[in-house]
Protein backbone atom coordinates (compact mmCIF):
# COMPACT_ATOMS: atom_id res chain seq x y z
CA UNK A 1 0.00 0.00 0.00
CA UNK A 2 1.30 3.36 -0.70
CA UNK A 3 2.20 5.98 2.34
CA UNK A 4 -0.88 7.72 3.46
CA UNK A 5 -2.25 9.55 6.54
CA UNK A 6 -4.97 8.69 8.47
CA UNK A 7 -7.52 9.50 11.09
CA UNK A 8 -8.68 6.63 13.35
CA UNK A 9 -11.27 6.98 15.77
CA UNK A 10 -11.77 4.94 18.70
CA UNK A 11 -14.81 4.82 20.73
CA UNK A 12 -14.47 5.13 24.52
CA UNK A 13 -15.56 1.79 25.41
CA UNK A 14 -12.59 0.71 23.48
CA UNK A 15 -10.81 1.60 26.30
CA UNK A 16 -13.12 -0.18 29.48
CA UNK A 17 -13.15 -4.55 30.04
CA UNK A 18 -15.78 -6.01 27.64
CA UNK A 19 -18.36 -5.83 30.74
CA UNK A 20 -17.79 -1.81 30.91
CA UNK A 21 -15.48 -2.37 33.93
CA UNK A 22 -13.32 1.07 34.09
CA UNK A 23 -10.94 0.23 36.69
CA UNK A 24 -7.04 1.25 35.85
CA UNK A 25 -6.31 -2.58 34.74
CA UNK A 26 -8.91 -3.23 33.08
CA UNK A 27 -8.61 0.34 30.82
CA UNK A 28 -4.90 -0.85 30.09
CA UNK A 29 -5.67 -4.23 28.96
CA UNK A 30 -7.96 -3.09 26.56
CA UNK A 31 -5.62 -0.28 25.40
CA UNK A 32 -3.50 -2.92 25.12
CA UNK A 33 -5.54 -4.78 22.27
CA UNK A 34 -6.55 -1.55 20.46
CA UNK A 35 -2.64 -0.80 20.19
CA UNK A 36 -2.03 -3.95 18.74
CA UNK A 37 -4.95 -2.92 15.96
CA UNK A 38 -3.59 0.57 15.62
CA UNK A 39 0.51 -0.59 15.09
CA UNK A 40 -1.00 -3.21 12.59
CA UNK A 41 -1.68 0.16 10.22
CA UNK A 42 1.30 1.62 11.19
CA UNK A 43 3.17 -1.60 10.35
CA UNK A 44 1.54 -1.57 6.85
CA UNK A 45 2.86 1.96 6.22
CA UNK A 46 0.56 4.85 7.06
CA UNK A 47 1.13 7.87 9.10
CA UNK A 48 -1.46 7.35 11.86
CA UNK A 49 -3.08 9.64 13.65
CA UNK A 50 -5.35 8.45 16.63
CA UNK A 51 -8.25 10.23 18.30
CA UNK A 52 -10.60 8.55 20.86
CA UNK A 53 -13.72 9.31 23.23
CA UNK A 54 -13.66 9.04 26.61
CA UNK A 55 -17.94 9.26 27.77
CA UNK A 56 -16.99 6.49 30.25
CA UNK A 57 -13.87 8.09 31.52
CA UNK A 58 -15.59 11.62 32.27
CA UNK A 59 -18.60 9.59 33.48
CA UNK A 60 -17.09 8.46 36.45
CA UNK A 61 -15.49 11.71 36.90
CA UNK A 62 -18.59 13.51 36.88
CA UNK A 63 -19.75 10.92 39.84
CA UNK A 64 -16.67 11.83 41.47
CA UNK A 65 -17.47 15.12 41.32
CA UNK A 66 -20.58 14.64 43.23
CA UNK A 67 -19.53 12.53 45.70
CA UNK A 68 -16.78 14.72 47.27
CA UNK A 69 -18.11 18.29 46.55
CA UNK A 70 -18.34 18.51 50.14
CA UNK A 71 -14.60 18.39 50.28
CA UNK A 72 -13.10 19.52 47.17
CA UNK A 73 -14.61 21.49 45.00
CA UNK A 74 -16.18 20.09 41.54
CA UNK A 75 -14.63 20.85 38.36
CA UNK A 76 -16.36 21.80 35.25
CA UNK A 77 -16.49 19.75 31.57
CA UNK A 78 -13.89 20.92 29.93
CA UNK A 79 -11.29 20.69 32.50
CA UNK A 80 -12.86 16.79 33.05
CA UNK A 81 -12.08 15.99 29.25
CA UNK A 82 -8.50 17.77 29.67
CA UNK A 83 -7.99 15.09 32.49
CA UNK A 84 -9.31 12.01 30.55
CA UNK A 85 -7.22 13.41 27.33
CA UNK A 86 -4.02 13.69 29.19
CA UNK A 87 -4.92 9.78 31.50
CA UNK A 88 -5.55 7.89 28.43
CA UNK A 89 -2.57 9.84 26.06
CA UNK A 90 -0.45 8.64 28.04
CA UNK A 91 -1.42 5.23 28.09
CA UNK A 92 -2.11 4.48 25.07
CA UNK A 93 1.54 6.16 24.41
CA UNK A 94 3.49 3.59 26.89
CA UNK A 95 1.10 0.34 24.65
CA UNK A 96 1.54 1.59 21.46
CA UNK A 97 5.30 2.50 22.04
CA UNK A 98 5.28 -1.51 23.24
CA UNK A 99 3.52 -2.94 20.26
CA UNK A 100 4.70 -1.11 17.59
CA UNK A 101 8.74 -2.00 19.32
CA UNK A 102 7.41 -5.08 18.91
CA UNK A 103 6.91 -5.35 15.61
CA UNK A 104 10.28 -3.69 15.13
CA UNK A 105 8.79 -0.25 14.38
CA UNK A 106 11.04 2.94 14.90
CA UNK A 107 7.66 5.44 15.18
CA UNK A 108 6.63 6.39 18.54
CA UNK A 109 3.83 7.74 20.33
CA UNK A 110 2.98 11.44 21.38
CA UNK A 111 0.25 12.44 23.27
CA UNK A 112 -0.95 16.37 22.76
CA UNK A 113 -4.01 17.90 24.87
CA UNK A 114 -6.17 19.00 22.31
CA UNK A 115 -8.73 21.95 22.34
CA UNK A 116 -11.85 22.38 19.86
CA UNK A 117 -13.22 25.61 18.84
CA UNK A 118 -17.14 25.50 19.37
CA UNK A 119 -19.87 28.46 19.31
CA UNK A 120 -21.62 30.06 22.30
CA UNK A 121 -24.37 30.60 20.26
CA UNK A 122 -24.40 26.73 18.93
CA UNK A 123 -27.81 25.39 20.04
CA UNK A 124 -26.56 22.56 21.09
CA UNK A 125 -26.26 24.51 25.15
CA UNK A 126 -29.98 24.75 24.90
CA UNK A 127 -30.82 21.45 24.54
CA UNK A 128 -28.47 18.74 25.93
CA UNK A 129 -28.36 15.64 23.79
CA UNK A 130 -24.63 14.08 24.33
CA UNK A 131 -24.32 10.89 26.89
CA UNK A 132 -21.62 10.81 29.10
CA UNK A 133 -21.15 8.33 31.53
CA UNK A 134 -22.05 4.96 32.73
CA UNK A 135 -25.84 3.96 32.33
CA UNK A 136 -27.75 3.81 36.17
CA UNK A 137 -31.23 2.14 36.86
CA UNK A 138 -33.86 4.50 37.48
CA UNK A 139 -34.03 5.48 40.90
CA UNK A 140 -29.85 6.05 40.77
CA UNK A 141 -30.25 8.71 37.93
CA UNK A 142 -33.08 10.37 39.85
CA UNK A 143 -30.73 11.04 42.82
CA UNK A 144 -28.70 13.45 39.94
CA UNK A 145 -31.43 14.52 38.07
CA UNK A 146 -32.27 16.12 41.89
CA UNK A 147 -29.30 18.05 41.53
CA UNK A 148 -30.03 19.41 38.59
CA UNK A 149 -28.82 17.35 35.66
CA UNK A 150 -30.01 15.77 32.68
CA UNK A 151 -30.88 12.38 32.22
CA UNK A 152 -32.74 10.30 29.44
CA UNK A 153 -34.15 6.74 29.50
CA UNK A 154 -32.38 4.30 26.71
CA UNK A 155 -34.74 1.85 27.70
CA UNK A 156 -32.92 -1.75 28.59
CA UNK A 157 -29.76 -0.57 29.36
CA UNK A 158 -30.73 1.93 31.77
CA UNK A 159 -30.85 5.92 32.11
CA UNK A 160 -28.00 7.93 31.24
CA UNK A 161 -26.48 11.31 31.40
CA UNK A 162 -27.31 13.83 28.78
CA UNK A 163 -24.86 17.30 28.17
CA UNK A 164 -24.19 20.24 25.84
CA UNK A 165 -22.80 18.96 22.82
CA UNK A 166 -22.12 22.05 20.36
CA UNK A 167 -21.22 21.78 16.70
CA UNK A 168 -16.89 21.54 16.52
CA UNK A 169 -15.67 24.43 14.49
CA UNK A 170 -12.15 23.83 14.28
CA UNK A 171 -9.30 22.01 16.13
CA UNK A 172 -7.74 24.65 17.85
CA UNK A 173 -4.01 22.82 18.04
CA UNK A 174 -4.43 21.19 14.60
CA UNK A 175 -1.20 23.02 13.57
CA UNK A 176 0.94 21.20 16.23
CA UNK A 177 -0.63 17.75 15.36
CA UNK A 178 0.21 17.55 11.88
CA UNK A 179 3.72 18.88 12.71
CA UNK A 180 4.16 15.94 15.12
CA UNK A 181 2.83 13.43 12.35
CA UNK A 182 5.04 14.84 9.97
CA UNK A 183 8.06 14.40 12.38
CA UNK A 184 7.12 10.40 12.24
CA UNK A 185 5.29 10.48 15.50
CA UNK A 186 2.00 8.42 16.02
CA UNK A 187 -0.16 11.24 18.01
CA UNK A 188 -2.88 11.36 20.29
CA UNK A 189 -5.24 13.71 19.84
CA UNK A 190 -8.65 15.06 20.26
CA UNK A 191 -9.64 12.62 22.65
CA UNK A 192 -13.28 13.39 23.54
CA UNK A 193 -13.98 15.79 21.05
CA UNK A 194 -11.19 18.28 22.63
CA UNK A 195 -11.57 20.37 25.34
CA UNK A 196 -14.58 22.92 24.19
CA UNK A 197 -12.80 26.52 23.89
CA UNK A 198 -14.97 30.03 22.54
CA UNK A 199 -13.83 32.62 21.41
CA UNK A 200 -15.66 35.18 23.57
CA UNK A 201 -14.22 38.43 22.13
CA UNK A 202 -12.42 39.01 25.80
CA UNK A 203 -8.96 39.80 26.57
CA UNK A 204 -7.95 39.77 22.81
CA UNK A 205 -7.62 36.77 21.33
CA UNK A 206 -8.11 34.37 24.74
CA UNK A 207 -9.78 31.04 24.47
CA UNK A 208 -12.00 29.82 27.37
CA UNK A 209 -13.14 26.46 28.16
CA UNK A 210 -17.30 25.91 28.38
CA UNK A 211 -19.36 23.17 30.06
CA UNK A 212 -19.55 21.15 27.38
CA UNK A 213 -18.12 17.75 25.60
CA UNK A 214 -18.22 17.42 21.78
CA UNK A 215 -19.08 14.36 19.83
CA UNK A 216 -15.56 12.44 18.76
CA UNK A 217 -16.47 11.06 15.59
CA UNK A 218 -17.39 14.98 14.30
CA UNK A 219 -14.51 16.59 15.49
CA UNK A 220 -12.33 13.39 13.92
CA UNK A 221 -13.71 14.60 10.80
CA UNK A 222 -12.77 18.44 10.81
CA UNK A 223 -9.36 17.25 12.58
CA UNK A 224 -9.00 14.38 9.43
CA UNK A 225 -9.48 16.99 6.83
CA UNK A 226 -7.48 20.03 8.25
CA UNK A 227 -4.60 17.27 8.15
CA UNK A 228 -5.01 16.66 4.79
CA UNK A 229 -5.39 13.02 5.59
CA UNK A 230 -6.25 10.51 2.49
CA UNK A 231 -8.79 8.21 4.96
CA UNK A 232 -11.01 8.75 8.08
CA UNK A 233 -11.03 4.91 10.25
CA UNK A 234 -14.50 5.26 12.44
CA UNK A 235 -13.67 2.02 14.45
CA UNK A 236 -16.84 0.97 16.63
CA UNK A 237 -18.18 -2.28 17.83
CA UNK A 238 -19.72 -3.67 14.55
CA UNK A 239 -17.75 -4.77 11.45
CA UNK A 240 -20.12 -2.85 9.36
CA UNK A 241 -23.26 0.02 9.24
CA UNK A 242 -26.65 -2.11 9.29
CA UNK A 243 -29.34 -0.46 7.41
CA UNK A 244 -33.23 -2.06 8.88
CA UNK A 245 -31.22 -2.69 11.76
CA UNK A 246 -32.98 -5.05 13.84
CA UNK A 247 -36.10 -6.45 11.56
CA UNK A 248 -35.99 -9.28 9.11
CA UNK A 249 -34.54 -7.16 6.06
CA UNK A 250 -31.46 -5.69 8.31
CA UNK A 251 -28.42 -5.95 6.02
CA UNK A 252 -25.02 -4.46 6.09
CA UNK A 253 -23.41 -1.28 4.18
CA UNK A 254 -20.15 -2.92 2.11
CA UNK A 255 -18.75 0.14 -0.62
CA UNK A 256 -21.32 2.92 -0.60
CA UNK A 257 -21.34 6.41 -1.98
CA UNK A 258 -21.93 9.55 -0.47
CA UNK A 259 -25.49 10.02 -1.85
CA UNK A 260 -26.68 6.20 -1.05
CA UNK A 261 -25.79 6.95 2.74
CA UNK A 262 -27.03 10.22 3.18
CA UNK A 263 -30.51 8.86 1.48
CA UNK A 264 -29.99 5.90 4.61
CA UNK A 265 -30.13 8.52 6.94
CA UNK A 266 -32.93 11.06 5.29
CA UNK A 267 -34.68 7.87 6.27
CA UNK A 268 -33.87 7.75 9.73
CA UNK A 269 -31.84 4.28 9.56
CA UNK A 270 -29.32 5.69 11.78
CA UNK A 271 -29.69 5.98 15.65
CA UNK A 272 -28.79 9.45 17.25
CA UNK A 273 -26.81 8.13 20.22
CA UNK A 274 -25.04 5.42 18.22
CA UNK A 275 -24.35 4.98 14.57
CA UNK A 276 -25.76 8.40 13.78
CA UNK A 277 -23.02 10.56 14.60
CA UNK A 278 -20.30 7.98 13.31
CA UNK A 279 -22.47 8.19 9.98
CA UNK A 280 -22.53 11.76 9.74
CA UNK A 281 -19.00 12.08 10.31
CA UNK A 282 -17.94 10.25 7.99
CA UNK A 283 -20.10 11.67 4.86
CA UNK A 284 -18.90 15.19 6.66
CA UNK A 285 -15.00 14.09 5.32
CA UNK A 286 -15.84 12.62 1.99
CA UNK A 287 -18.08 15.60 0.95
CA UNK A 288 -15.05 17.94 1.75
CA UNK A 289 -13.62 17.10 -1.07
CA UNK A 290 -10.57 15.54 -2.46
CA UNK A 291 -6.83 14.87 -0.62
CA UNK A 292 -3.79 16.39 -1.74
CA UNK A 293 -2.97 12.65 -2.66
CA UNK A 294 -6.50 12.01 -4.10
CA UNK A 295 -9.71 10.93 -2.93
CA UNK A 296 -10.50 10.83 0.42
CA UNK A 297 -12.37 7.88 1.68
CA UNK A 298 -13.98 7.18 4.91
CA UNK A 299 -14.62 3.39 6.89
CA UNK A 300 -17.02 2.31 9.87
CA UNK A 301 -15.62 -0.88 10.78
CA UNK A 302 -14.67 -2.83 14.22
CA UNK A 303 -11.64 -2.45 15.87
CA UNK A 304 -9.99 -5.72 14.77
CA UNK A 305 -10.49 -4.75 10.72
CA UNK A 306 -9.04 -0.94 10.87
CA UNK A 307 -5.92 -2.49 9.25
CA UNK A 308 -7.36 -4.09 7.05
CA UNK A 309 -9.97 -1.08 6.30
CA UNK A 310 -7.07 0.80 5.41
CA UNK A 311 -5.31 -0.94 3.08
CA UNK A 312 -8.23 -2.39 0.90
CA UNK A 313 -11.95 -2.03 0.29
CA UNK A 314 -12.89 -5.24 1.52
CA UNK A 315 -13.61 -4.00 5.11
CA UNK A 316 -16.05 -2.30 6.80
CA UNK A 317 -18.54 0.22 5.19
CA UNK A 318 -16.22 2.11 2.75
CA UNK A 319 -17.31 5.42 2.07
CA UNK A 320 -15.85 7.51 -1.01
CA UNK A 321 -17.68 10.17 -3.62
CA UNK A 322 -17.86 7.70 -6.84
Amino acid sequence: MTSQRVVIALGGNAMTGPDGSATPQAQRDAIRVAAGHIADVVAAGAEVVLTHGNGPQVGNLLVKNEMAAHVVPPVPLDWNVAQTQATIAFTVADELDAALRTRGLSQRTAGLITRTLVDLDDPGFVEPSKPVGRYLPREEAERFVALGQNWEDRGERGWRRVVASPEPRSVVDSPAIHALAAAGFVVVCAGGGGIPVTDDGRDGEALRGVEAVIDKDLTAAILARELDADTLVIATDVPNVMVDFGTPSQRPLGRVTVAELREHAAAGQFARGSMGPKVEAALRFVEGGGSASGGRRAVITSLEHIADAVSGDDAGTVLTNS
